[in-house]
């Protein structure tokens, strides 16, 4: 009787999932162009993770080629440029993940309070916009601002008597343009993120913390705040787990021969070795190298966020409590 109620329930608990399936399979349709480049871009590549092992010989091919174990990794270790790259990309993630990440917030928040709806969507639309120029384009401003014959902060420095800067050929310099100029094309896209959350609080909330005198600000600390707190702490722990992959056009574009010791990153660092010198042993062993240190940040950020209370990444706030 036992089996044959197990066997019903699983024959109810197919059919109920076909007769869902009819009804909404153009939205499974839908899936199918994501799912095949994810597994066209993302999944079939890995077996090119082989080279990191091997001599690479591009006549016998992946598999073909000598299979050498550690000895690649023991090459890579000994590289002090690779070291170098580590560093900055380590430096240049911490310094945009320090100062960049509590902008966001800060900006959604005062978006947030703005009543006036039309004036609202236009500093929206304003901010979103430097997110879809290039770094191309964006390098070419920065250029136009900064140069020391004719960009216009150096004009106005002359002006008023100051002397002018190379800001891109000094260290400190280049690393506070490298920061700021992340947040200037990042924060409004950011925050999108943050103003999303910010819409799921439950406004009877405010409306009794009004009626008890709590001002603008008690309001904002006292629910605001701890109502998008799960976000930030997701948004946190994917950053972290990014905190040793960088873009390539950015470090790229700015970078230069007077500020290599600080531009030199990784992805800098992979397109020397694999492109100009074919070294794609080395590359594959840098990319994996990267990504298992990414993984175990992303996995202690997760723990920890757990341990602070906080669902994480991969428990939602209503299986906790029903648990």
């Amino acid at each position: 009787m036992k089996a044959r109620g197990k066997r019903n329930s699983c024959n109810t608990g197919v059919r109920s999932f076909w007769t869902y399936f009819k009804g909404n399979y153009d939205m499974y349709l839908m899936l199918l162009l994501p799912i095949a480049f994810y597994f066209t871009f993302k999944y079939v590549p890995i077996y090119g993770l082989v080279l990191a092992f091997k001599n690479y010989n591009f006549a016998e091919g992946i598999m073909g080629s000598e299979w050498v174990g550690w000895k690649v990794f023991e090459k890579l270790f000994r590289d002090r440029t690779f070291w170098l790259a580590m560093r900055n990309t380590l430096l240049l993630n911490l310094m945009s993940l320090l100062i960049g990440f509590p902008i966001p917030i800060i900006f959604a928040l005062l978006l947030n309070e703005i009543r006036q709806v039309k004036f609202k969507k236009i500093v929206q639309s304003i901010s979103y916009l430097p997110h879809f120029v290039s770094w191309v384009i964006f390098y070419g401003i920065i250029v136009a601002v900064t140069s020391k014959n004719t960009g216009i902060v150096n004009i106005l420095l002359g002006s008023l008597g100051l002397e002018q800067q190379n800001f891109l050929t000094e260290k400190g310099w280049w690393l506070f343009i490298y920061v700021v100029s992340g947040i200037w094309k990042e924060t409004g896209w950011q925050a999108i993120l943050y103003l999303s959350a910010l819409s799921g609080v439950d406004q009877q909330l405010y409306e009794a913390a009004a009626i008890d005198g709590a001002g603008r600000f008690k309001r904002l600390w006292h629910i605001t705040l701890p109502g998008i707190r799960s976000t930030i702490v997701v948004i946190l722990i994917l950053e972290i787990g990014k905190i040793m992959t960088i873009g390539f056009e950015k470090p790229f574009l700015l970078g230069n021969s007077m500020v290599s010791d600080v531009s030199t990153v990784l992805s800098t660092y992979i397109y020397t070795m694999g492109i100009t010198r074919a070294q794609y042993e080395i590359t594959t062993a840098a990319g994996l190298f990267q990504s298992v240190i990414n993984f175990a940040l992303v996995m202690g950020a997760d723990r920890i966020a757990k341990l602070m209370g906080e669902p994480g990444l991969f428990e939602s706030k209503i299986g906790k409590r029903k648990r």
